[in-house]
C-alpha cells in the first residue's frame, strides 16, 4: 500500500475510535445520583457532585448536570457513601432462608464476610448428620460439600449483597478428626492443609478461628499456624475469634499475633473486646498491646460491633472437655447426675477446668445471671423463653443457674443461643475509636417475617452500622462522620484486600448509599430486636437498588467475592 493511501487508512481509524469514544460518553448512565455530599470512604471531608453508574460500576464522579441517564436519583444534599462492608456476618444459612437479607440492606450493608472457625464448607455427611438440627431449624438440604458448589447454590439462586467467606480452621479438622479431643498425625495435619487449601481455590479469602467453641480448643498453636501458612500461601488472611476475650485476653492476642508472624499473614482480631466484669477498664491494655505489635511490624487489626452485649452458643458455658465427641456427647455428659456435677464444679471454678485445661470460663466472667437473655431455641416447646433472662426461667422452673443452663441445653439439644452483658461501655467505645478497628454485624441477616422472624436475636442484627451513626457519631461526637463511613467501607475493603470496593471512584463496582446522617436511626432493642433500621433511603449493590425510596425492592444483585487464591 503506498505511503499516502496508508495514512489515509490509519486516519480514518483514529477517526473511527474517536467517534466511538464520543458515542460511549453519550451513551445514558443507567443511574446518576444528583447532587450528592459525597463522602468517599478515605476519610476525607464531603464533597459535592453526582455519581454516575453504568454496568454496574462506577463510570464519572463531577458535575453530570445533563448528562443522560435512564434514571436520576436526587440526593438534594444528603450523604452518598459506598455501601458498607461487614467483617463477620454470618449469613451463610440464612441468606439461603431469604437471600435478601432486609436486616443488612437496611443499615447499608451491601458486602458481608462471613465462615467464623466453622465455615460452611468442607463438609462431609458425618457432619452434617452432627448438626442435623441446625439444617433442621433453617430447612435446609445441604446438597454442597466443597465451597465451589455452595459459592455456585448461591450465585443460582440470588443474593441481595456481596457474600464472601473465609474457610473455618475447625470445619477442615472436623473433617478429618471429627469432634474428639484428639491431635492430629503430621499425615492428619497434611489433609487438614489440603482441605484449606482446597477451599483458598475454592474461593475462600483465609482461615479463620472461633478457639472458644468446641472442638476448636483442641487445637494447638502449631497446628494453627500450619493451617495458616497454607492460606498464606494462596493470598490470604487469618482471622481469629480468640482463645479467651477475659482474663487471659493478652496471652490470647500473643498467640494470634504469632501465628501472624510465624506464618507471615496479616491478622484481623474478630469483636474484640475487655470481657467480664472483673476485665473492665482494660481495653487500654489491649489497644496498648496491639498498638505495640503493630508498631514492631505485624500486620494485625480488628473489628467490633459496639454493644456491651455479646451474643453465643449456650454451650460456650461448659468446659471443652465435655464436648468431646460432640454435641451428642455433651447431652449424655448433661443427663448424667456425676457428670453434671463434674461440670458444675468447673464452671464455679475460674482457671483450669478439671481436665487440666486452660479455658475461658464465661460463667465467671457475667455479673449473674439476669445478664443472660435466651434468644433462640430450636425446640418449639421452648419458644416462649425467647427473650426471658436466665435468672427468670430458673426462677420459674424452681432451679439453680446452672441446672436451668443444662436442663435448656438437654431439651434443645444443645442448640440454644444467649446475649450475655459482659462489658463495660467505655472500652467499647474505646476499641470503635482507634483507627484500625472496622466494623462487624456478627449477626446472620434476617428479618421479621416467616421463619427468621421466629427468632429473637441479639439487636446488632438489625442495627449495628445505624446504632453507631446515631450514638457514637450523631449523638455522642465520639467518631466524626468521614471516619466513621472509613470504618464502614475503606478500612475493612483494604483488610480484605477488595480493591474494587470500599471507595466511591471511578471504576469501583457501585456499591452505594444515600442516607440522611440526621436521621438515620436504629430501632432494635434487646426486648424487641426483629426491627429494621430506618434512614437508609437508597442502597445500590452493585449498581442495582435494593433500598428504593426507603422501601426494599427485593432485587438480588449481589456476587460472590473470591479471595486471592481463586483459581476458576
Amino acid at each position: 500500500m503506498p505511503r499516502k493511501s496508508s495514512l489515509l487508512f490509519l486516519g480514518s481509524i483514529f477517526a473511527g475510535f474517536l467517534t466511538l469514544s464520543a458515542a460511549a460518553q453519550q451513551q445514558p448512565f443507567d443511574v446518576i445520583i444528583a447532587h450528592g455530599h459525597i463522602l468517599d470512604g478515605t476519610g476525607s471531608p464531603w464533597y459535592s457532585g453526582d455519581v454516575g453508574i453504568r454496568n454496574g460500576r462506577i463510570t464519572a464522579i463531577g458535575d453530570l448536570a445533563g448528562a443522560p441517564a435512564k434514571r436520576t436519583i436526587d440526593a438534594h444534599g444528603e450523604v452518598v457513601a459506598p455501601g458498607f462492608i461487614d467483617m463477620l456476618g454470618q449469613s451463610e444459612m440464612s441468606i439461603l432462608v431469604d437471600p435478601r437479607l432486609p436486616s443488612k440492606i437496611y443499615q447499608g450493608i451491601t458486602t458481608e464476610i462471613t465462615g467464623e472457625g466453622n465455615s460452611i464448607a468442607p463438609v462431609n455427611d458425618r457432619m452434617i448428620a452432627a448438626d442435623r438440627a441446625t439444617y433442621e431449624h433453617y430447612r435446609i438440604t445441604p446438597d454442597w460439600r466443597t465451597f465451589r458448589q455452595y459459592f455456585a447454590r448461591i450465585e443460582k439462586q440470588g443474593m441481595g449483597i456481596n457474600l464472601a467467606s473465609y474457610v473455618g480452621a475447625t470445619s477442615a479438622r472436623r473433617m478429618v478428626l471429627g469432634d474428639g479431643n484428639v491431635q492430629p498425625t503430621p499425615a492428619q495435619l497434611g489433609e487438614i492443609q489440603e482441605l484449606v487449601r482446597q477451599a483458598m481455590r475454592d474461593g475462600a479469602v483465609g482461615v479463620s478461628t472461633a478457639l472458644q467453641y468446641a472442638p476448636a480448643p483442641y487445637a494447638k498453636t502449631p497446628e494453627l499456624i500450619a493451617l495458616a501458612q497454607t492460606a498464606a500461601q494462596e493470598g490470604g488472611i487469618y482471622a481469629t475469634h480468640m482463645r479467651d476475650e477475659g482474663d487471659k485476653v493478652l496471652e490470647a492476642i500473643d498467640e494470634a499475633a504469632q501465628i501472624g508472624r510465624e506464618a507471615h499473614i496479616p491478622v484481623e482480631i474478630w469483636h474484640i473486646k475487655a470481657a467480664g466484669k472483673n476485665n473492665w477498664g482494660r481495653m487500654p491494655e489491649i489497644v496498648a498491646k496491639v498498638d505495640a505489635l503493630r508498631a514492631s511490624g505485624l500486620d494485625i487489626s480488628a473489628d467490633t460491633y459496639a454493644y456491651t452485649a455479646w451474643f453465643n452458643s449456650f454451650s460456650a458455658f461448659i468446659p471443652p472437655w465435655a464436648h468431646d465427641g460432640g454435641d451428642a456427647k455433651l447431652i449424655e455428659r448433661l443427663k448424667d447426675p456425676a457428670t453434671r456435677a463434674r461440670i458444675r464444679k468447673d464452671m464455679l471454678a475460674p482457671g483450669k477446668d478439671s481436665a487440666g485445661e486452660e479455658w475461658d470460663n464465661e460463667w465467671q466472667e457475667i455479673p449473674g445471671p439476669e445478664e443472660v437473655q435466651i434468644a433462640v431455641v430450636q425446640n418449639p416447646e421452648l419458644k416462649p423463653l425467647q427473650g426471658k433472662r436466665l435468672s427468670e426461667v430458673a426462677a420459674e422452673w424452681h432451679e439453680d443457674a446452672i441446672d436451668t443452663i443444662c436442663d435448656i441445653l438437654i431439651k434443645d439439644n444443645a442448640f440454644t443461643d444467649v446475649a450475655v452483658f459482659g462489658m463495660s461501655e467505655p472500652d467499647v467505645a474505646l476499641a470503635l475509636k482507634q483507627p484500625w478497628v472496622a466494623i462487624d454485624n456478627d449477626s446472620q441477616g434476617t428479618s421479621p417475617e416467616g421463619l427468621l422472624g421466629e427468632e429473637h436475636p441479639h439487636p446488632r442484627a438489625y442495627g449495628t452500622f445505624s446504632r453507631i451513626l446515631r450514638k457514637y457519631v450523631r449523638e455522642e461526637k465520639q467518631l466524626s462522620l468521614p471516619d466513621a463511613i472509613r470504618k464502614f467501607t475503606a478500612l475493612p475493603a483494604q483488610r480484605m484486600r477488595l480493591t474494587d470496593r470500599g471507595v466511591l471512584k471511578q471504576g469501583m463496582w457501585a456499591d452505594v448509599v444515600v442516607f440522611d446522617p440526621e436521621t438515620i436511626t436504629d430501632r432494635a432493642t434487646f426486648e424487641n430486636p426483629n426491627q429494621f433500621s430506618v434512614g437508609m433511603d437508597y442502597v445500590l449493590v452493585n449498581g442495582v437498588p435494593v433500598i428504593d425510596a426507603g422501601k426494599m425492592t427485593g432485587a438480588l444483585p449481589g456476587k460472590v467475592l473470591r479471595g486471592p487464591g481463586y483459581v476458576p
